[in-house]
């Protein structure tokens, strides 16, 4: 019971982190769902915890979305999304343990690069984008440091790129959702847990939105990082000590 209770405490805390940023909710509790469920359940329950995380953005910020661009990147990224779903099931759960954590540390560098080089790009790039981070989401559940980046360079700012993000996201979490059920990799149990976190997210998502325009582009960026290096470090020394 003190376990779960720590990881609703830590859902609540993620949901507005992500609320403000607009993405780290699965950043920070998936380490803890991986230590606590193993990854081939882990990454379920936090596909159910996402989706209604999701679902609080999108009604947060309901009138603020850019259809168009939710039509570009979510039209390839559904599909894309469920393949990836898919090609998790199948791994061993080290080498999940180990592509999360590696993926987690290889997107500060990736991210930093992004917003130096201040890319600009089009619908149909946007598009491409879509179905390359689904095919990723799918996999490795939380790809907000590449669709950040993504829908800001398309020029999406404040709550036009949350609510944006967030119903593409969504999109995205229903296909995974909806690919682990078929395949058997959501029992009863799962679903209940990811129900409970994901409530629980939904609550910190609108304390986030209370404070989205007071947080510094500074402060954010550190934030993510940090989320981020310890993340990846947690993930992969998982990975080493189930090799072990």
């Amino acid at each position: 019971m003190l376990t779960y209770a720590l990881i609703l405490v830590a859902a609540l805390c993620a949901g507005a982190l992500s609320g403000i940023i607009g993405t780290g909710s699965s950043i920070i509790l998936l380490p803890m769902l991986v230590y606590q469920f193993g990854p081939k359940q882990a990454v379920p329950i936090m596909a159910i915890a996402g989706l209604m995380a999701n679902v609080g953005k999108v009604i947060s910020w309901w009138r603020e979305i850019d259809w168009r661009a939710f039509v570009a990147y979510a039209i390839p990224g559904v599909p894309a999304a469920a393949l990836g779903a898919r090609t998790l099931l199948v791994l061993p759960s080290p080498w999940v343990d180990a592509a999360l954590g590696a993926f987690f540390l290889l997107m500060i560098p990736t991210r930093h690069w992004l917003d130096r080089h201040k890319l600009h790009i089009n619908l149909w790039q946007l598009a491409i984008a879509g179905a390359v981070i689904g095919f990723l989401t799918g996999i490795v559940i939380s790809t907000g440091p590449l669709s950040v980046p993504a829908f800001t360079a398309y020029g999406l700012t404040r709550g036009a790129f949350l609510s944006t993000e967030a119903a593409t996201s969504l999109a995205l979490f229903v296909t995974k959702v909806a690919t682990f059920r078929e395949f058997g990799a959501l029992p009863l149990p799962s679903i209940i847990r990811g129900l409970l976190i994901g409530a629980a997210v939904i609550a910190g998502t609108f304390i986030g939105r209370a404070v989205v325009l007071r947080m510094s582009t500074h402060v954010f960026r550190l934030v993510l990082d940090g989320v981020l290096l310890c993340s990846g470090v947690s993930l992969l020394w998982e990975a080493l000590t189930s090799v072990g």
